[in-house]
């Protein structure tokens, strides 16, 4: 029997062993298609209908929620803005109701040239050009930014003037649009008030309304509409501008009420009352001001595209209804071509398909598999054997072995009617995924697809998940996984865990740039790597630490040559981007099992070696030892009980006096933390301050010397200043002249009394950012010295940076004053440089009369030291200084 006929006699046999009776099968057939193809076009109009349905509130709620994200910036945006706008009227407002006590006193303080001259510097230090102008107590304005004399106004009408005066409780800032011919504008005032609560006057600025909506146009997204109101329901300013509603009341709008019911912000679609349109429009008011923003966009505009997209998924349901309609008319005449569509789908897959029937005699065979292994069609056609194509397979080359090698799980399998699935390489490197799956009255289907690329990807993700991308070397979650493999089969000989931390490393990234950095962890990586021996295992834990694991027998000492290799290959120089650099590292070592049984525990320990040899003055190795973990958590402690000193206020402040060398009088103090811990006792700065700096506390340790500085330094006679020191995390807050201000102004100390000292390591981070800061500090009046001059990188060129007032010689210099010319000579120099650019000079750490000898000789103006007195306590500073007065009277 042919396979046709065998085919044929398949199709003619009820599946149930019974002859069919009832309806012949092809009017069956044709019933259930046309049943299933009306149904699938009434699917398609249903599903279509709700599709466009679904687009329209998906458009409608793609622009409510791009609305809502708009207001929510601008809100933002005016939050800020209108707190930038108010800050010079704000300090103002402190300021003057700190220092005046009455209306008089206020209209006599700010009516004068000096004052005007005070308020332009205010404005001009803050960078805003806008005008702000003083009123007194009775509406007149008696001082402007603008001009001196001031233009005589009265402001007494005015509603945000009215609502000061009669009613103190209120808000200190009021909003309102004032229209001053064809210009109105915003005015921004904010009360000032006596500490006893009387009204002094007011302060206000101006904001053109016509700049607001140039801002609010250039923003707009396409076709929106954007509105500044004031809760109180009057516009201030739109774009589109509509200059006839400006100050108009939209109180009794729907939308406006929805807002103030909504917690102020609400979304919704309404009619406009500017051209009476339907809109859809966001509203959101501001959190630190009586304003509210708007946003509205016209749902036709809003709709239009959604309209066109309608229409073609109408346009194209139609016509997937008319092609169902067309194919089922077709399918239902040609029947007979079932096989043929079925040929032209298979031949068209990407897979290779086979199917067998219960002889293991092929029925189907794509064109696929005849071309994935270069097979003859002639041979591999329906009728032949599996054991025929197994056999050309074979003689092609695309399999290796026997027949039945291959032949015999494929019966296996079909017999017990189980799946299988397969995975192959061919003999060209080509991998090749094989499933057989069972069919029913005996035979398979094996689907076999080329999944060489699908392989690769997954061999590239699997790298990507246990290599590190800069230097292609395992990274931490690989290392973690060999180091667990590496403690279990560790029983004869020891592992020893080697933590590196590059020293200096940041610095690089900073100075020279990341590029530079990755090109130096790269050479250090390969570095590392040619130190390694066969069975070592090297890792980047990430940043600028890497691991090295490493099999040893005997004692510790064992693993120094190793030790000593990597630090040889280290501190060789390294060519990265145009640059040679060698570099060091601190080194913490942990050997397993005696320091750790686990993979968190090794590494941990590990760490701690290198934290304590990074402490010791880094460039060296530590080995774990059973202290470091009650160091390290001491510092913890340490860490604990300075956070609640500060908060106790239980950090005191000690003054160290400065002398002059021409005259011997004390000319100052330096500001020094001291520590007298309840149960440590006197805890040495040196201890506590590297502390601070690492957890962060240094920011307000700083904050709180300050402070306590100024206060005690007010109580001193006028002629003495106060020097306090300023951390780089007190730079980076970008707060750092507020704060000073603050404590100025708190301990009534004039500004040119107090000094800060900064060190280049505030600079060398973030120059730009660092003298910005420098010049809002000098435009406040305080003095500013440059502290360890000489012993950074850029000393020099900051000088010309910046105007520093002073510079302070570093105590290393002064120590070696008597060792030798060499000393003197840089210490010489350094003087020259300061009087060639106008400043005064401070030498630090003298102890004896020859070292002040020798600094006078030098024309040095000050010096501070034990030979004068350690630093005290502020109790004893007021006996301090007159037992100096009185010594200096009688000398």
């Amino acid at each position: 029997m042919s396979t046709e006929d065998r085919n044929d006699k398949f199709r003619q046999a009820p599946s149930d062993g019974t002859e069919r009776t009832g309806w012949p099968t092809h009017f069956v057939a044709v019933f259930w298609i046309s049943f299933g193809g009306l149904s699938l076009i009434a699917a398609i109009i249903a599903v279509t209908a709700l599709m466009i349905g679904h687009l329209r509130e998906q458009e409608l709620e793609k622009n409510r929620n791009a609305l809502r994200n708009t207001v929510v910036l601008l809100a933002r945006h005016f939050d800020q803005r209108f707190t930038g706008f108010e800050a010079v009227e704000r300090s103002l407002a402190t300021e003057l109701g700190q220092q005046i006590a009455s209306p008089d006193q206020f209209a006599t303080a700010v009516s004068s040239e000096n004052f005007h001259k005070l308020l332009r510097s205010r404005i001009n230090d803050s960078g805003d050009l806008g005008e702000v102008s003083l009123y007194d107590s009775e509406g007149n304005c008696v001082a402007s930014s603008v001009a001196w004399p001031v233009e005589r106004t009265n402001i007494a009408d005015r509603r945000y003037f009215q609502s000061f005066t009669t009613a103190p409780a209120s808000s200190p800032t009021a909003i309102e649009l004032v229209h001053n011919g064809s210009s109105p504008a915003i005015v921004v005032a904010r009360k000032i008030v006596a500490q006893n609560g009387q009204l002094l006057g007011l302060v206000t600025k101006r904001v053109a309304a016509e700049d607001v909506e140039s801002f609010l146009a250039a923003i707009a997204p396409p076709n929106a509409a954007l509105s500044l109101f004031h809760q109180n329901g009057t516009l201030l300013a739109r774009s589109p501008r509509e200059t006839r509603s400006l100050g108009q009341d939209f109180s009794a709008s729907p939308l406006y009420a929805a807002a103030a019911a909504n917690g102020g912000q609400v979304t919704a679609q309404f009619i406009s009352p500017f051209d009476g349109v339907e809109r859809i429009a966001s509203v959101r008011y501001l959190d630190h001001y009586p304003l509210a923003v708007l946003a509205t966009i016209t749902t036709s505009t809003v709709l239009s595209d959604w309209l066109g997209q309608a229409r073609l998924y109408g346009f194209g349901a139609a016509a997937i209804a008319a092609v169902a309609l067309l194919t089922l008319g077709f399918v239902v005449h040609h029947l007979r071509r079932q096989h043929q569509h079925l040929e032209m789908a298979v031949n068209n897959m990407k897979q290779g398909l086979l199917l067998f029937d219960r002889s293991e005699r092929l029925i189907i065979c794509n064109r696929s598999y005849i071309d994935m292994f270069g097979l003859s069609p002639q041979l591999v056609k329906p009728g032949c054997s599996l054991q025929a194509i197994i056999a050309h397979r074979l003689e092609t080359g695309s399999l290796v072995g026997s027949v039945d090698m291959h032949c015999e799980p494929i019966r296996a399998a079909a017999k017990r009617g189980i799946a299988t699935q397969a995975l192959a390489r061919t003999r060209d490197g080509r991998w090749m995924q094989i499933m057989n799956q069972p069919v029913a009255r005996g035979g398979w289907v094996s689907t076999i697809e080329d999944v060489t690329e699908q392989r690769e990807y997954q061999e590239r993700i699997s790298r990507l998940a246990n290599y590190d991308l800069v230097t292609e070397l395992p990274n931490r979650s690989y290392f973690l996984e060999r180091l667990e493999t590496e403690l279990r089969d560790c029983s004869t000989t020891k592992v020893a865990l080697l933590f590196l931390d590059i020293d200096e490393f940041k610095s690089v990234n900073d100075l020279l740039g990341h590029h530079v950095g990755d090109a130096l962890l790269r050479n250090i990586g390969r570095a590392l790597q040619d130190c390694l021996a066969p069975g070592d295992f090297l890792a980047r834990l990430g940043g600028d630490e890497f691991a090295v694991l490493t099999r040893y027998s005997g004692e510790e000492s064992a693993v120094e040559p190793f030790l000593a290799k990597i630090y040889a290959s280290l501190r060789t120089s390294h060519g990265c981007g145009g640059f040679n650099l060698a570099v060091d590292a601190s080194i913490g070592v942990a050997i397993a099992p005696l320091h750790g049984r686990t993979s968190e525990q090794l590494l941990q320990n590990a760490d701690l070696a290198m934290y304590e040899a990074k402490s010791s003055g880094k460039r060296g190795f530590r080995f774990f030892e059973p202290g470091m973990e009650r160091r390290a958590r001491d510092r913890r402690m340490l860490e604990q009980d300075l956070r609640r000193a500060l908060d106790r206020a239980e950090i005191e402040v000690h003054f160290q006096p400065l002398v002059g060398l021409a005259t011997g009088a004390i000319t100052g103090f330096e500001a020094l933390a001291r520590w007298n811990h309840p149960e440590r006792g006197v805890v040495s700065p040196a201890e506590f301050i590297p502390v601070a700096e690492q957890s962060g506390l240094i920011e307000l340790l700083g904050e709180h010397v300050l402070r306590v500085a100024c206060k005690q330094a007010a109580t001193w006679p006028a002629q003495i200043k106060v020097a306090v020191n300023v951390s780089p995390a007190q730079f980076k807050t970008g707060v750092l002249p507020l704060k000073v201000a603050s404590a100025l102004a708190a301990a009534g100390l004039m500004p040119g009394r107090l000094e800060l000292e900064i060190t280049e390591a505030v600079l060398i981070k973030d120059d730009h950012s660092a003298l910005e800061t420098l010049h809002q500090l000098r435009a406040l009046g305080v003095r500013l010295a440059l502290d360890d001059f000489g012993t950074g990188y850029s000393s020099l060129s900051y000088l010309s940076k910046f105007p520093f007032d002073k510079i302070k010689i570093d105590r290393s210099f002064v120590a070696t004053l008597t060792e030798g010319r060499k000393s003197i000579g840089i210490v010489r120099a350094v003087i020259a440089l300061a009087a060639e650019h106008q400043m005064a000079t401070t030498a630090e750490g003298v102890e004896t009369e020859q070292q002040r000898d020798i600094l006078r000789a030098l024309e040095c103006d000050e010096f501070q030291g034990f030979l004068v007195s350690s630093a005290r306590p502020a109790a004893e500073i007021a006996a301090m200084l007159e037992a100096a007065q009185n010594e200096h009277a009688a000398a």
